[in-house]
């Protein structure tokens, strides 16, 4: 029998406990801190208690149930065994429609034709071609990669930074901390798909974002600590930056009485460009639970240098 802990807030895996005993015949499921869940072999996580799983002296695997462990790897005293991640080719599409619809919700001024419909203005503004319009993909692994390649098939002239060099048909490319003023000073509409790892927090700082042109955009939909959100506010408010859509926060749920959700340019989405169903999830980790009982070789497994 193999034992699984959950470990997030309460509730929040309960849809997935069937799924994994369909899957798992036989597997005994608690939730953290259940005295059970510290005999588990497998840790199941989505922003777990630091300390917790250094707490649970039997466990031979992590597993996270997104993309993202930035949320699990964040922990101190992580014992040093191998950390798994969700790879769902669904997450990809979602993101990817995420993405496009943000970027014509700016390139066809949909911000402005809200606002003006609040006021019961009738104001049409000239339009652009798609290949006047140049939008930046911060970020070239899976997602961004997804991303980018739609926005040229829609005929958008785009441009990608990637910490490593990559190539990308119809993409103008840049690589390294040195290339990325030079992206930015072109890019109208700005995409975050960037992981996040200690080098990435806080990057998008007022430094960095009055880099963009004026009149420029920013679509975050990687992680909120990737935003310095009052800097971001300050550009808006004096006119540098035209407008952003959030979808991703430092805190989730974001609060109901932040000033944010009323800021004029802003529009706070509730983290929800792509999400990995149950099944999925459930289907992933059994497979990686039958690995370990087998000796075979994990799924998806994160590499903590690179911090995905």
């Amino acid at each position: 029998m193999i034992r699984v802990a959950f470990l997030s807030r309460p509730g929040l895996m309960d849809p997935m406990k069937p799924l994994l005993e369909r899957e798992l015949p036989g597997v005994a499921v608690a939730s953290w801190p259940e005295p059970a869940a510290r005999d588990a072999d497998i840790a199941v996580c989505w922003k777990p208690e630091a300390g917790a799983l250094a707490a649970m002296p039997k466990l031979k695997l992590i597993h996270a149930i997104a993309a993202g462990v930035d949320n699990i790897l964040s922990d101190p005293t992580l014992p040093d065994l191998p950390l798994c991640r969700i790879v769902d080719p669904g997450i990809t599409s979602a993101m990817t429609e995420f993405v496009l619809w943000g970027a014509l919700y700016f390139h066809r001024d949909f911000d402005r034709m809200i606002s003006n419909a609040r006021d019961g203005l009738w104001c049409r503004y000239d339009q652009r071609a798609a290949r006047d319009r140049r939008i930046g993909i911060l970020g070239l692994g899976e997602l961004g990669t997804a991303a980018a390649v739609r926005l040229v098939e829609l005929g958008f002239a785009v441009s990608a930074w990637s910490r490593s060099p990559r190539r990308l048909a119809g993409v103008q490319t840049y690589s390294g901390a040195d290339a990325l003023d030079a992206f930015l000073s072109e890019t109208e509409i700005l995409v975050s798909l960037l992981p996040l790892t200690p080098s990435t927090v806080g990057l998008l700082n007022a430094e960095r974002l009055s880099r963009l042109p004026r009149g420029a955009a920013l679509i975050l939909c990687s992680r909120g600590e990737h935003l310095v959100l009052d800097d971001l506010v300050g550009l808006l408010r004096n006119g540098h930056l035209r407008g952003a859509v959030l979808d991703v926060f430092e805190q989730e749920p974001w609060p109901a009485e932040h000033p944010l959700w009323r800021e004029p340019g802003v529009l706070v989405t509730p983290h929800m460009a792509a999400i990995a169903s149950w099944e999925v999830i459930a289907q992933q980790v059994a497979d990686n639970a039958k690995r370990l009982l087998r000796g075979e070789p994990l799924l998806n497994v994160v590499d903590r240098v690179r911090g995905y």
